[in-house]
This record gives C-alpha cells, structure tokens and sequence, in this order.
C-alpha cells in the first residue's frame, strides 16, 4: 500500500518498546519524521496534483430528509395513494422494526406541490423556494445508497465511512492528508444547531479514531466561550500563559528524547494551537461587522447564536479565513409521524440560509475551491408508518435511495444524478453508494482514495474501506 502510516500503541506496549531501545516506538516516530518531511518538500504520494477544491462545507441533516418530499418527484405514489407497496417492488428488503410488523404498508403520495426550476429544470418542493433559486448552482444527487437502516449506524456511515464507530471522520482525514491552511485556526471545525432535539451527536462522530488526537474536530459554541476551556481564567495573563506554555513543552520535550511517544508531539502542537486560538476565535465568532444586506440574504434567525443560520454565516466567516472542513449538523429529520408538519418547520430553519451560503460563496468568489453539501444519513419509505391519516402520516427509515446535493468546488452546475423508480423505493440507474460519496469528495481535494491510508493494529485503513469509485458523472 502506497500511503501514510502510523503507530498507536498502548501505553504499557510504549513502556516496553522504551526498554527495548526505541524498537517499534522509533519507527512510528520516524514514520512521523518521515511525513513531516513529506509536507516541506517530497510530495505524498496520495495527492494527485488536480485538486478542484480547497475546503468542504457539509450540511448535515440528521434524522433522514425525506427524498420524495423535497427533491425526487413521483406524481405515480400520489396516483396510488393507499394501495399496498408491490412486492415485486419491494423485493423482499428487510424493514425496521417500527414498520416490518404492520399488516399493511399503504403508499402515500407527498402533499406538497412539485415545479421545475432554473435553466436546468430541476424538481423542487414548493417547501424549497430557496433552494429552487440555486438550481442552477447544484447538482442533485437522488440515487444515494446505504448499508445502514437505523440512525446510529448511518450517520456513523456517513461521517466515517463505516458503521462502527472508532474510524476517523471525513475533517480528521482532511486535516491528517492536506493539513491546515491557516495556523490559527482547527483545519476541521463542528457546528451544531442549539436547541435541537432528535437522535443524539455524539463526540465520535467529528473524532480522529486512530489517527492523532491534533486532528479531532474542534466544536464551537454559540456563547463567549465558543471553544471550552480556551479562554485563560481570572488572574492569568496572555504573557504568563506563554512563560507557562514554553516551560510545558520543554519537559514534553526531555520526556519525548526518552520515551519517543508520539502522542506528545500532538500534545505539544495542540497547546500551541489553543494558545493562537485565543487571539483568532473571538474574531472570527464577532458578527459586528456584517453587514443588514448579509442577515437579509441569509435570514434573520442569523442574528441569533447558534441557529442554523447563524452557523452557515459562520461557515463562510470560517471558509474565507481558511479552514478546510466546516461540519455543520441539523437534527430532528426523523419524521415517523406528523412527517407534513415537521418537514415544513425543518425547511423553514434551513432552506434560506443554505441557499444563501451558496449565493455568498459564490459572489464573493470562493464558490468556485468550496464544496458545499447538504444531505442526511438515509431517506424515507414511500409507504406510511402505522395508519394513513393525510394531515400527519409518518413515513419510515429508507437507505435503499436518498437525495442530497452538493455544489461549487468541481461539482457540475444544474445537474439531477441518477433515476429512482416509480416508486422511489429502488435505484433505477447511476447509484451512488457511501463510499462513492466519500471517494468522489477526495478527488475533488486532490486526493487518491486508495492510497490515503494509515496503518492501525496491522492494518492500512481509508474513509472508503475497500471500495468506492469517483461518480464522474456529477463533476464539472
């Protein structure tokens, strides 16, 4: 395997390598030499020297957007509305077990209005009309595939590309192939709607896994301590937080010439980057400075801290200053009941503002090196949860085919990916599974999929496991 690779061992395994004159314990270290050097002048070899993209932008909407009542228009489920989902569609698939017991699986059309939009005529929601704006910016993918039926596991998927947690999320990749592009700031920052309820986030899912600790997402906060325990307490200066820091890494130092632990030097970069931060959060967090016409275009909830809108304006505070992957989640997508209701109030916290983030970017010119992403885990069955009642039926898990899009950074403009059949419930053509997803973001990075790895318990790991193909399909 051609990649990066490293060593994590335990700690008693560290003791015991120390005695034996460095042993393994000087490799990892010397791998980690090895790939410092790489970074000052030798190129890596899984960059591919094409990148289309500087930084990512992912929209998360947790719980599961529904695809055929936002995005995938199919007048044949309104046509049919009540009548038992087919067999022959439905082929057997394993259901959850919220649905998989119940006597009947009625078909149920999506209440809401559907129209083509933009030169390209793509189908939008009437739930949609800020996003209808941007059609023409986006490429709607409505053939996403998923191993995972249950929340844990598929959001867990997408964020790590498996299904068990412990792997490295997408930022902590990004940040361990390509590093960061300002030092005063994370390379990979969470944001994460206030207030929200829903299937809970979980620290895992933005963590590094088994790659270095320096390369965790970074949560921000909506509140003056926008990142926990930075700030120095009362009594303690800027100049004696730096005479502390310095005497720090100097017994860091003595300890790193005995015991060649790697995890010492991320200790000692991440002291230095919280000292740095100090000084750049406040700046980057201060909204003073922005403009009526920037909460007229993405909305007045962005005045407040902590809504959806006010963390895609931060996106975009964050994308100019240089960060490579802004996470952002939005929960409560799990419309198993009161599906008319719930979808319109998430839509009205989120349809504005990302369709403005796009609208920003793009007229500020950073459209252009910026992937934007906006998806969930897994979509919704096109037969109702428990008994049809039209004002508030719920619909049940789905990874059989979902839609998300995605927009700016190399991503083809105006364009709908792949077809679903009649029923939205199977992919027709031009499936997209997980790993695509993630393979295809990485090209657009200017990274080989295949050949960013790292070595953990014997093993050379990689976000797409041991498959995944770049959808071609869907770039500029």
């Amino acid at each position: 395997m051609n990649g990066c690779t490293g060593h994590s061992p335990a700690f008693s395994r560290r003791e015991a390598l120390t005695q034996f004159g460095g042993g393994l314990g000087g490799i990892a270290l010397a791998s980690l030499i090895g790939r410092a050097s790489a970074a000052d002048g030798a190129r890596p070899p899984y960059l591919t020297g094409r990148p289309k993209a500087r930084r990512v932008i992912y929209l998360f909407q947790s719980g599961g957007p529904s695809q055929m009542d936002l995005f995938d228009y199919k007048p044949r489920l309104n046509a049919e509305q009540g009548r038992e989902l087919p067999e022959e569609v439905r082929m057997g698939q394993r259901l959850t077990g919220m649905s998989g017991n119940q006597a009947s699986l009625p078909l149920v059309g999506s209440p809401f209005r559907f129209a083509q939009h933009g030169g390209s005529g793509q189908w939008f929601s009437e739930l949609l009309p800020h996003t209808a704006k941007v059609a023409d910016d986006i490429t709607v993918v409505k053939t996403m595939f998923t191993e995972a039926i249950n929340h844990g596991p598929g959001v867990t998927f997408m964020q790590t590309g498996a299904q068990i947690g412990g792997r490295p999320s997408i930022g902590s990749w990004l940040s361990y192939g390509l590093g960061s592009m300002n030092e005063n700031l994370p390379a990979f920052v969470v944001l994460i709607t206030k207030g929200m309820k829903g299937q809970p986030l979980v620290s895992r899912l933005w963590g590094s896994g088994f790659l270095p600790g320096e390369h965790d997402g970074v949560r921000f906060n909506p509140d003056k301590d926008a990142v926990l325990y930075l700030n120095n307490p009362d009594g303690l200066d800027r100049v004696s937080r730096r005479r502390m820091l310095d005497r720090l890494e100097e017994l860091h130092r003595l300890q790193l010439a005995k015991s060649g632990d790697p995890a010492l030097e991320t200790r000692i970069a991440q002291y230095e980057m919280g000292f740095r931060m100090q000084a750049s959060i406040p700046e980057v967090t201060d909204f003073a400075e922005e403009p009526d016409s920037t909460y007229r275009l993405y909305g007045e909830d962005a005045r407040t801290p902590g809504t959806f809108a006010a963390n895609c304006l931060m996106a975009r505070r964050l994308a100019e200053r240089g960060v490579q992957f802004i996470q952002l989640y939005h929960q409560d997508w799990d419309h198993h009941g009161g599906l008319p209701g719930g979808l319109k109030t998430k839509c009205r916290e989120t349809d504005q503002a990302s369709a403005a983030l796009v609208t920003d970017l793009k007229q500020r010119g950073l459209l252009d090196d910026t992937v934007v992403i906006w998806g969930g885990e897994f979509g919704r069955t096109n037969y109702c949860q428990g008994k049809f009642n039209p004002g508030s039926f719920g619909r049940d898990h789905h990874p059989r085919c979902f839609s998300m899009w995605m927009a700016g950074g190399g991503i083809r403009a105006g364009h709908s990916h792949g077809t679903t059949d009649d029923y939205c419930y199977n992919i027709a053509e031009d499936g997209v599974h997980v790993h695509d997803f993630h393979a295809t973001l990485l090209h657009l990075l200017g990274i080989d999929h295949e050949r960013l790895t790292f070595q953990y318990q014997g093993r050379h790991f990689r976000l797409t496991d041991v498959h995944g193909r770049i959808v071609k399909e869907i770039l500029a």
